[in-house]
């Protein structure tokens, strides 16, 4: 799959798919409805689009997940993780804040900072210096 570069952003086409592991020497956008059926490895940080799917891990420096993402397996980020609306994840962990939206499906999140949770999410375990919960 032909994926586009502008500095060190790397972005991918519309309606793509990758058919096994995935690694960005750099930041990673992709568009809606992108499905890797394997790992993702990014060097910077990742933005995965709305409906996307992830068959494998994901290791990133920072993260934001849209609505309806589904990833089988860990999410692991250095710095700050964003799980948007409705997405279902195996489990997040990240050494800044997370930020959880409603409706979010996740296992075990651990987090050095804070966890935020906006909404009503579902979750295993919440474990972070602190959580702060809010409008449930």
């Amino acid at each position: 799959m032909k994926v586009y570069r502008h500095g060190d952003t790397y972005i991918a086409p519309k309606g793509s798919f990758f058919d096994g592991n995935v690694k960005i020497d750099g930041n990673f956008i992709t568009p809606p409805e992108t499905h890797i059926w394997g790992n993702v490895i990014v060097a910077g940080r990742l933005e995965l689009g709305p409906g996307s799917t992830v068959g494998g891990s994901i290791e990133a420096r920072s993260i934001v997940v849209g609505h309806d993402v589904r990833v089988k397996g860990p999410l692991r980020v250095q710095e700050t993780a964003t799980i948007c609306d409705n997405a279902c994840l195996h489990s997040v962990r990240a050494g800044g804040n997370i930020t959880l939206r409603p409706g979010v499906r996740v296992g075990d999140v651990n987090s050095t900072e804070t966890i935020f949770v906006y909404g009503r999410v579902t979750s295993e375990r919440l474990f972070g210096r602190a959580v702060k919960v809010y409008g449930i």
